[in-house]
């Protein structure tokens, strides 16, 4: 069996799975969803500070939610056979361990970029199009910044596809796998501002904190090179997942 076939048939399992397709379902139900919603609110936010006001990044304000959905999606690509037990038919079909995890990866990546960016263009394209109609200052696709915001926010959501495939390999748990998560994405982050002042400023380097700036168009004094930190926390997803590697060939299923 090559790579090739391998690819295949993790994507066959995976279009295969219903779950798949509602979570990709609630992703852009929701994603949008938020978008709608904090765009009919703008009018208040704008006038409070419009110096700062940032109609691309208020329009993709949907990550903050988006990255736990997609996240399920990358958990389950892993730990939705080993819930059922056909990882080891899984492995039986494919005994070299680094392929199988090899092409699960590939086909999570590959369906994060695709969904992620394809709901960060509906959203900023929805989001502008409903402050166009409030009469509020809006960004238009060619503006400076706003397609480096919108494919970096895709490509943010690919890289938390990535670390919850990771986790789910080395959890083997969907629960255990999509808590780990949540606390790096949500839980260290929130708890920051609970620490002395000379360890907080080790949180400005906090993966998900400086990667998220990459959806704004206004510089943030706080993360002033977003490409840097998202290269950073890509960094680190792959520190994950090459552990993740390691563990999966050593150990039994």
């Amino acid at each position: 069996m090559t790579f090739a076939h391998s690819v295949h048939a993790e994507w066959i399992k995976l279009r295969s799975l219903r779950s798949t397709w509602y979570t990709l379902v609630c992703l852009f139900g929701v994603g949008l969803g938020i978008t709608a919603l904090a765009m009919n609110s703008a009018a208040k936010t704008y006038a409070e500070d419009p110096q700062a006001w940032d109609p691309t990044n208020r329009s993709l304000t949907s990550y903050i939610v988006a990255q736990l959905i997609i996240g399920v999606l990358g958990i389950l690509v892993v730990t939705s056979e080993h819930a059922t037990g056909l990882m080891q038919t899984s492995l039986i079909a494919t005994p070299r361990r680094h392929r199988l995890l090899a092409a699960k990866v590939v086909v999570a990546v590959g369906v994060a970029v695709v969904a992620g960016q394809a709901l960060m263009f509906g959203a900023f394209f929805l989001g502008q199009t409903v402050l166009a109609a409030q009469d509020l200052p809006h960004a238009r696709f060619g503006d400076p910044g706003v397609l480096s915001a919108v494919t970096g926010g895709g490509l943010y959501l690919a890289a938390i596809a990535l670390l919850a495939a990771g986790l789910g390999t080395l959890m083997r748990a969907t629960a255990g796998a999509l808590a780990t998560l949540v606390g790096i994405v949500f839980l260290v982050p929130a708890l920051a501002g609970l620490f002395p002042s000379w360890l907080r400023e080790l949180f400005f380097y906090w993966p998900t904190l400086g990667a998220s700036a990459i959806l704004k168009t206004v510089p943030d004094p706080d993360f002033p090179h977003p490409w840097l930190n998202l290269a950073g926390m890509c960094a680190g997803v792959a520190v994950v997942l090459a552990v993740a590697f390691a563990v999966f060939r050593r150990r039994d299923v």
